[in-house]
């Protein structure tokens, strides 16, 4: 349990202080952001209160202070001026720029009054001179009536700011516009509740001092509590800053793959209508490259696919599309994945000279409109667009050339029976 703690203190301490490094070059840029300075603060003291009472360090600090065990009061402080910043950092992105300053400074006179009291208690009341652990220190120290008095005082410090911050936070996710924000603050409202449970348990372990039973089976709860809550409100401020990154990350991973998914069609089309293409295809192996920005190079290819379709539909009528699906077995809806790709392969496989001109019918005077074949308007939303036209280059994919047709009649067959149940549904 011992090294649990130390490790969930070390990583607690390195969270915070690389938050407080992280969000300094902004302060430098925006020296006059209460809200920012607020968080600046919290960051840094959350990251001293764990540092100074790890137990490798706690003893060198209290001996080169000369006073013994003085890190519990230093935690103690950094921690009531960490809830102080993170009230005054939760008004002013909740409330009007006036009424927040207002709130602030509230906030900021009454637990500055109330570490002015806590202080001036230390001086009365103290921990245990000598103890091998921070832990043992507390449960030790609160034996002596006047120290678990001061204990209680500073959990009802801790118990007011964390019971505020959940307050405030849920008010804030309400009206709170960014995905990545919201996720922060209810991981920050998470945190607090933790904390909460923390000064219970703790003050359980008080009260069991003073009215003879042993609460000391609640230390691992109560201290698991306390440094899980604080990491997970670290985390919680942080998450607006990195999380947007994350969807980024997530929307290039999404465009790379649909960009490869939908090569094999682009590159079918640009053989038959090279015209299509700002650039000529590259290699496979190059291809496989990720693109400079892939964001751009699959709108291009979305594009490109759809010119390559209004060129090659005057090609394939109506009736022609019926002969193909019904040689094939295939079901004759040519506004589906599965008859969008028909259309394209029965297109592309033509012989190249029937291609150089629209095909006219002796009794027409011209050739035969796209219009002539039933299709799918293009979607106005690209994600959608892109989703459908992977479906219809997996059909394409799996039709294959057409001496590979009767080959792929099952799997094409079985991916419109899926793609039926799907749309019932």
């Amino acid at each position: 349990m011992t090294a649990l703690y130390t490790a969930l203190a070390w990583i607690c301490a390195f969270v915070g202080l690389a938050a407080f490094a992280y969000r300094l070059p902004d302060l430098r840029r925006r020296p006059r952001d209460i809200a920012l300075w607020g968080l600046c603060i919290y960051f840094l003291c959350s990251g001293i209160s764990f540092l100074v009472d790890l137990d490798q360090l706690r003893l060198k600090i209290s001996g080169f202070l000369g006073l013994p065990n003085v890190t519990s009061l230093i935690t103690q402080i950094a921690v009531v001026v960490l809830t102080a910043a993170q009230q005054v950092v939760l008004v002013h992105w909740s409330a009007p720029p006036a009424e927040a300053r207002r709130m602030g400074r509230r906030r900021v006179l009454f637990f500055g009054a109330a570490l002015a009291a806590l202080v001036t208690a230390s001086f009365f009341v103290g921990p245990v001179a000598k103890s091998e652990t921070a832990t043992s220190t507390i449960l030790l120290s609160i034996q002596d009536g006047g120290y678990a008095l001061y204990m209680l005082g500073y959990l009802l410090i801790c118990a007011i700011g964390q019971w505020e911050t959940v307050r405030l936070s849920l008010r804030f996710t309400r009206v709170a516009n960014r995905q990545w924000l919201v996720v922060g603050m209810r991981t920050v409202t998470l945190g607090a509740s933790l904390i909460l449970v923390y000064c219970v348990t703790r003050g359980i372990q008080i009260a069991g001092t003073r009215l003879d039973f042993d609460a000391a089976g609640l230390d691992p709860v109560q201290w698991t509590c306390g440094s899980v809550g604080a990491l997970l409100q670290v985390t919680g401020w942080t998450i607006p800053s990195w999380g947007i990154h994350l969807t980024r990350v997530r929307g290039w991973i999404h465009s790379y793959r649909a960009y490869l998914r939908l090569r094999p069609l682009w590159k079918a089309l640009h053989q038959a209508s090279p015209d299509i293409a700002l650039d000529p295809p590259r290699s496979w192996p190059r291809d496989l490259l990720p693109p400079r920005d892939p964001h751009y190079s699959l709108y291009r290819r979305v594009v490109e696919i759809r010119d390559g379709q209004l060129m090659l539909r005057p090609f394939v009528s109506q009736a022609e599309f019926v002969r193909v699906a019904r040689s094939l077995d295939l079901p004759e809806d040519p506004t589906t994945p599965l008859g969008e790709a028909l259309q394209m392969r029965a297109a592309v496989d033509r012989p190249a000279e029937e291609r150089a001109e629209p095909p006219q019918p002796p009794e027409a005077p011209e050739p035969p409109r796209p219009s002539d074949l039933q299709v799918r308007p293009p979607s106005e939303d690209f994600r959608a667009e892109v989703a459908w036209l992977a479906e219809v280059a997996a059909a394409f994919n799996a039709l294959g050339g057409s001496d590979r047709a009767p080959r792929a009649r099952t799997r094409t067959r079985s991916r419109s029976r899926t793609g039926s149940r799907t749309e019932s549904r």
